[in-house]
């Protein structure tokens, strides 16, 4: 049982990095047409610019396991500011205003900042290094 909470909080989490790398990737880099209505990349300066930034490089931190309670937090809060700055006022429920997304995210990302990266991550080899080098038991 162990195994397997282990061997899924992993795929959760870099899975869950992954797709918002994504995200990130079409403001950043125009990445599966870019941002509507023209396509292409954000202007860097501007909102969507700024929340592409945050989504590759956060994406990619969490993928990775690294500095995952700080960054998940982080990718929570900006997920909730898009839930209720894009999608609620277009409808009260998410089914409604297309923000299933966003509320996925914030939550998952919650659960990560929560319950941090797992066993199989950056964050946990650094801990791991740290107890061996000051040779106290490794904290997750």
């Amino acid at each position: 049982m162990e195994r397997a909470r282990a061997v899924t909080h992993f795929l959760l989490r870099v899975v869950v990095g992954f797709l918002f790398m994504h995200h990130g990737g079409q403001k950043l880099f125009g990445w599966f047409g870019g941002i509507p209505p023209n396509g292409g990349p954000a202007p860097l300066g501007t909102q969507a610019g700024i929340a592409g930034v945050i989504e590759f490089l956060g994406g990619l931190l969490v993928l990775l396991g690294l500095f995952t309670r700080p960054v998940a937090f982080v990718l929570a809060g900006e997920m909730a500011v898009a839930y209720f700055q894009f999608h609620q006022p277009q409808g009260l429920a998410p089914i409604q205003n297309h923000g299933e997304p966003a509320v996925l995210y914030c939550f998952l990302f919650l659960f990560l900042a929560a319950w941090g990266p797992g066993e199989w991550s950056l964050d946990a080899l650094r801990w791991r290094r740290r107890s061996v080098a000051s040779g106290a038991p490794g904290v997750h």
